[in-house]
């Protein structure tokens, strides 16, 4: 059976409540697509509405489509838009999927794309093609060292002098 459900073009709380209660009691996580202007304008309130609610995924060819703008590599153009989603996001402790990227030929400039996504804090991009699953892996995915440097951490959390503390020294670091 499906873990999640991913339901488009959800601009408002009350989208939300109404594929909610389509739902009924099945035991599904909500996913929503944010790819339109009032879905920004509605962020906090769209990922407030469920405690179904896991994820946004940005749809981002809609986005710019709704805005009467331009595809651009940069995507300054939607820089506002694709901070206010993580904001709201990581607000509500919900995961967030970067949109896709259209020029499937462009291996460098997808890859560009993932690293900026990864930059603005998403957990992910969505791909269009299967040539962008290593690349996207590549850039999503944490490194050795950074598992290592992970498992560091929580071992010196769990030391006895540093139990129930917010933040300590390690290696010169907090």
């Amino acid at each position: 059976k499906p873990d999640a459900v991913l339901v488009p073009k959800i601009s408002s709380a009350q989208d939300v409540a109404q594929v909610e209660s389509r739902l009924g009691t099945a035991d599904l996580s909500l996913w929503v697509m944010i790819e339109t202007p009032l879905a920004i304008l509605n962020l906090a309130g769209i990922a407030a509405a469920s405690v179904r609610l896991a994820c946004f995924v940005m749809g981002t060819n809609d986005l710019i489509k709704e805005f009467h703008g331009l595809h651009t590599q940069d995507r300054q153009n939607l820089t506002a838009a694709l901070t206010l989603s993580v904001a709201a996001a990581r607000a509500y402790d919900l995961g967030v999927i970067d949109g896709v990227y259209n020029d499937i030929q462009n291996t460098a400039g997808f890859l560009d794309s993932c690293k900026q996504a990864k930059a603005f804090g998403f957990d992910g991009k969505t791909l269009i093609h299967p040539s962008q699953l290593d690349p996207c892996n590549a850039v999503f995915a944490p490194s050795a060292a950074e598992v290592e440097a992970a498992k560091k951490i929580i071992a010196a959390f769990e030391l006895p002098e540093n139990k129930g503390k917010g933040a300590i020294s390690l290696d010169g670091r907090m």
